[in-house]
């Protein structure tokens, strides 16, 4: 297996486990868990938000199973063309959290309103972390392949 498949094999099995917090234990703390946000437990108390949270949720966690499943496909069927792009669209896209998402937790952070205080920036580390994983699989591939 190449170095390309096994970054996204590693993703796959990070966000499979995501999928798996979202659907069966949504108001964890771990994870993609909601439970670190105080709002999940207020919206209780509102059975109409409640039903749009827990629809958020699956909707979300529907989704990332929608590209765990498609670099599955791209692992087992992909030319080698196929998985330098898809791991460039994973980096892409992973990315888009510090320009739209980063900024909103960052504020609900500063406020006070997730537990435990300063997960905003634990969050954006591991993210930081997996970029630049990945970042470095594409780099250390194209290197080897291409002998720059």
């Amino acid at each position: 297996m190449d170095g390309l498949s096994i970054a996204m094999l590693a993703f796959i099995v990070l966000e499979s486990l995501n999928v798996i917090i979202l659907y069966k234990f949504p108001n964890t703390t771990k994870g993609n868990g909601v439970g670190v946000f105080d709002a999940y437990e207020k919206s209780k108390c509102d059975p109409e938000v409640h039903a749009f949270i827990k629809y958020l949720i699956n909707w979300i966690a529907g989704t990332k199973l929608i590209f765990i499943l498609l670099l599955v496909v791209v692992i087992l069927t992909g030319s080698i063309i196929t998985k330098i792009f898809s791991l460039v669209a994973l980096i892409f896209s992973i990315s888009t959290f510090f320009w739209k998402l980063y900024p909103v937790i960052k504020k609900i952070d500063e406020t006070g309103h997730i537990s435990p205080k300063g997960y905003s920036k634990t969050l954006g580390t591991m993210i930081a972390f997996f970029l630049g994983f990945f970042i470095t699989a594409l780099v250390a591939y194209l290197y080897n392949y291409y002998k720059f």
